[in-house]
């Protein structure tokens, strides 16, 4: 046919007219049909294709090669899972085409079922072993389900089959990325850049890389191509804002995700990722407005914030709630890769597994060692998986010898980390990071241990299906708010927070004029990170210092952009600006001894002091908190209670106030706070860490015996010794 040579040859147009004209003489003529349908295609018309090869094969049903062409048309129109049923019929009719088993893969990708999109490959590979795409296409699939390894190789053989592919270099990148390799993605990034100059999304992949590396200029550097390519590149300027944020750079970190979100308004979890980045410096502009509308957003079930970011703005669990659900369905769905968790035998004793970024200098490290060190040898076995880039401090080295076995699991995937726990048998694995910065809670998502537990790291639930307990206490998770939980509670009979009571504090006595502090005068002080800070209780804390004559405010300087906007919104209430004093960070020793020149710490909602509350308890300084809903609301109440000053812990924000002018005014009520917090210190639960210790045991033999026996988690209630059960109450 003289109109299928034109078509086979290119010449579309002159083509169409001779089937359009054999379809006057033949209204039902297949071939024109058929082949009119393909040009239409061809075309970017995909309906009308849809439309032609439709009456094509109601003539003719047994032409696989039709029915595959209507799948891609289809496709095309995003009718996926009419082209899967389409590819069906072409493989009944013609069960060794591997054009069909191909095509039927790319619509399964496209319709998420990544896994029946790898068996429509392999089946395809199986037919036509050379055909690079395909090998192509499986890698994608693959890294859908995470499974890295496999997806390497699959690029790697798309790769030598057609050597010159910069997309399959680049996402070869995005999987050994994924398996925490990062100079080998980066490696693999530069490839995909020679091949192809202007690739910016391989630019932006190799700055996310960089990043990952901790050369975070040269990650910008990286972004920054990437948005000269292609200048309306959301996920470039959000990545650069990221980067930017580890580095401090706040104010131009924000502009970046403006960017981001000027040209897309909806980009995911991008716009509680920016409130949270405004308030690390305090810029408090339409606060009100995108707060309420982050809370839409959220309660609408949108890809709108971080969880992590939602505890600095919200005290609303319920909320709380459902913007870990959102994330972990996202970010972390549950992998049943590994398999079934195969049933265990006791043994003598129960292994723990402790999974960190943080054993180190961080505040995290600082709280848990004695944990490690305290643990009954005699009944528990300990194996710490750490994936954190401190590796040489005296604390790193401390927490390391306090563990039978400490491994260094930075550069294994989440998957294979997962399947080393299993080969190690632990028993409970203990998850201290949750949604903290550099976690790597993929792990648990790929079932670690028999039992998982979410401990210290994160004041809040996980939403997820796969940790099974939280260690919390009475205070921060009433029985009334566990159903806020998707995990059950391990309930411990006082303050969950366990603290290092080896801290060292130098023995240097600071004058105030040294810590740029007035002589005279009250001296309220805040050591919380500035993204507490609301302009709610920015407002209380300025009523306060107007009752109070002469009292300064003493905050922690975490940025200079902070320290300005405070002045600022300070001097705009009415209050002088030097009456905010700001701390430069100094070490641990040196600032728990500063804390002694403070009169009064007041904590913050609806995130509250959590490590600094300790440290300020543990110097002697009383900490005036107001409690919440959620248990970050609620942590500063916990050691309260656990110290028995039950009369530091208000409600409201009146009372809250009230409080603390109360005190300030009145020296007296508030030295007999101080000495009843000297007494307290040391005898009762708060700093007693080999009796936390022995109740969370306690809590980790409930779960270990309830596995055990086939039980599924259950709310556990660990019980004070009868010595000590009347001794702190809640107020």
């Amino acid at each position: 046919m003289e109109g299928f040579a034109l078509h086979q040859t290119g010449y579309l147009a002159q083509a169409r007219e001779i089937y359009q004209a054999v379809l006057k003489l033949q209204p039902m003529h297949f071939d024109a049909l058929h082949c009119l349908g393909c040009i239409a295609y061809q075309s970017k018309n995909p309906a009308l294709a849809v439309e032609l090869i439709g009456k094509a094969i109601q003539l003719k049903t047994d032409r696989a090669d039709v029915y595959i062409n209507l799948g891609v048309a289809l496709s095309d129109m995003k009718q996926h899972q009419a082209a899967v049923d389409r590819y069906d019929q072409a493989i009944q009719l013609s069960a060794d085409s591997a054009a069909a088993y191909y095509n039927r893969g790319n619509a399964l990708n496209h319709l998420q079922q990544h896994q029946a999109a790898i068996d429509s490959y392999d089946k395809a590979i199986q037919l036509e072993p050379e055909d690079a795409q395909t090998y192509y296409n499986r890698g994608v699939a693959l890294n859908a389900v995470k499974q890295h390894q496999a997806a390497i190789d699959s690029y790697d053989k798309a790769i030598q089959l057609q050597a010159e592919d910069a997309q399959a270099y680049n996402n070869r990148g995005v999987a050994l990325n994924n398996m925490k390799q990062h100079q080998a993605a980066v490696d693999s990034y530069e490839k995909a850049i020679q091949l192809q100059p202007d690739y910016a999304r391989a630019y932006n992949n190799r700055g996310v890389a960089l990043n990952d590396l901790r050369q975070h200029q040269a990650a910008i550097d990286s972004y920054d191509k990437a948005i000269q390519l292609e200048p309306d590149y959301a996920q470039a300027y959000s990545n650069r804002g990221v980067t930017l944020s580890n580095l401090k750079q706040y104010q131009a970190a924000i502009d970046s995700f403006d960017r981001a979100l000027a040209i897309n308004p909806d980009y995911e979890f991008l716009l509680g990722l920016r409130v949270q980045t405004k308030m690390l410096v305090c810029d408090w502009s339409d606060f009100d407005n995108q707060i309420a509308q982050l809370t839409e957003k959220i309660e609408r079930n949108e890809e709108a914030s971080p969880p992590f970011s939602v505890l600095f703005f919200s005290g609303a669990p319920a909320l709380q709630r459902k913007a870990a659900a959102i994330w972990v369905a996202d970010k972390h769905p549950v992998s049943f890769e590994l398999g079934n968790m195969a049933k265990r035998a006791r043994r003598e004793k129960i292994r723990i597994g402790y999974y960190s970024a943080d054993y180190g200098e961080h505040a995290a490290g600082y709280m848990t060692a004695t944990l490690f060190e305290q643990h009954d040898r005699s009944r528990f076995e300990l194996v710490a998986f750490s994936f954190g880039s401190d590796r040489e401090s005296g604390m790193r080295k401390r927490i390391a010898a306090a563990f039978e076995a400490f491994i260094d699991v930075t550069t294994q995937s989440d998957n294979e980390i997962a399947l080393l726990s299993r080969n190690l048998e632990v028993d409970i694995a203990v998850d201290l990071m949750g949604f903290t910065r550099d976690s790597r809670f993929g792990i648990f998502g790929h079932r670690a241990a028999p039992i998982q537990v979410g401990y210290m790291g994160y004041p809040g639930t996980t939403g997820s299906d796969c940790i099974d307990y939280f260690v919390a206490d009475r205070i921060v998770i009433p029985q009334a708010c566990q159903r806020h939980y998707s995990e059950k509670i391990a309930c411990l009979p006082h303050s969950y927070l366990i603290s290092d009571a080896n801290r060292q504090m130098t023995t240097k006595v600071f004058a105030r004029e040294e810590l740029g502090l007035p002589e005279r005068g009250f001296v309220f002080c805040c050591f919380n990170g500035s993204q507490k800070i609301t302009p709610a209780i920015f407002d209380g804390w300025m009523r306060i210092l107007q009752q109070v004559d002469g009292s300064v405010l003493w905050l922690l300087e975490d940025n200079p952009t902070a320290a300005e906007n405070l002045r600022r919104e300070a001097a705009q209430r009415g209050v002088t600006a030097q009456r905010l004093v700001f701390a430069e960070r100094r070490p641990i020793s040196e600032h728990l001894a500063r804390h002694r020149a403070a009169d009064l710490f007041l904590d913050t909602l609806p995130c509250n002091a959590h490590t600094t509350a300790s440290d300020a308890l543990w110097v002697g300084l009383p900490v005036l908190t107001c409690m919440g809903e959620a248990f970050a609301s609620r942590v500063a109440a916990s050691q309260l209670n656990a110290i028995d000053l039950p009369e530091l812990i208000t409600t409201t924000q009146e009372q809250y106030e009230a409080l603390a002018v109360e005190l300030a005014t009145h020296p007296t009520r508030l030295r007999g706070i101080k000495n009843k917090l000297a007494r307290n210190r040391l005898t009762t639960p708060l700093f007693d860490t080999p009796l936390i210790t022995k109740h969370i045991e306690d809590a980790y033999t409930q779960m270990y015996e309830r596995n055990l026996a086939g039980l599924p988690p259950q709310h556990i209630y660990v019980a004070a010794p009868a010595f000590l059960a009347d001794h702190a109450r809640p107020r």
